[in-house]
């Protein structure tokens, strides 16, 4: 067995796949009509279309269940942030935050309040706590992670 995409479901196909495009730089690879593979690996499927895969007779599909989101790491996360930040109708789940390990996320909706992450990559954590003078071992308590993890980030 192979684990091939996750799946959403989304109630506009064109809304979708230009939030995607416009906010996370995600290109469509192929196109369906209610189905939709964009880059790294994301699959929208129209809201109907998957009401008949599901056998569904009733509206009993529920957005905004925050039980679940999309993981996207940024190596230019400041950047990222600006172009957030510049972009109108964003709804936040909540603004920046450090975790515990110093990996700076955001979390925010897209257009049918799916959760999406946006994660510093965790090389550029690692990187950052080395350039600022830590030690390859306070990094690796800090961030709680092997050392070997953080001398690879410092090759």
């Amino acid at each position: 067995m192979k684990f091939k995409s996750p799946l959403l479901v989304v109630t506009d196909m064109e809304r979708s796949k230009m939030f995607y495009k416009d906010v996370l730089g995600l290109r469509v690879i192929l196109d369906f009509g209610s189905n939709v593979t964009l880059t790294g690996g994301v699959c929208l499927q129209t809201k109907d279309s998957w009401k008949n895969f599901i056998h569904s007779v009733n509206d009993d599909i529920v957005f905004g269940a925050k039980d679940s989101e999309i993981y996207f790491e940024e190596d230019n996360f400041d950047e990222f942030m600006e172009k957030l930040k510049s972009m109108e109708g964003i709804k936040y789940v909540h603004p920046v935050i450090e975790h515990r390990w110093g990996q700076r996320v955001v979390r925010f909706y897209d257009p049918d309040q799916h959760i999406i992450e946006v994660g510093e990559n965790m090389k550029v954590v690692c990187r950052r706590f080395l350039d600022g003078g830590m030690t390859v071992e306070e990094t690796a308590k800090r961030m709680d992670v092997p050392v070997k993890f953080v001398n690879a980030c410092n090759r």
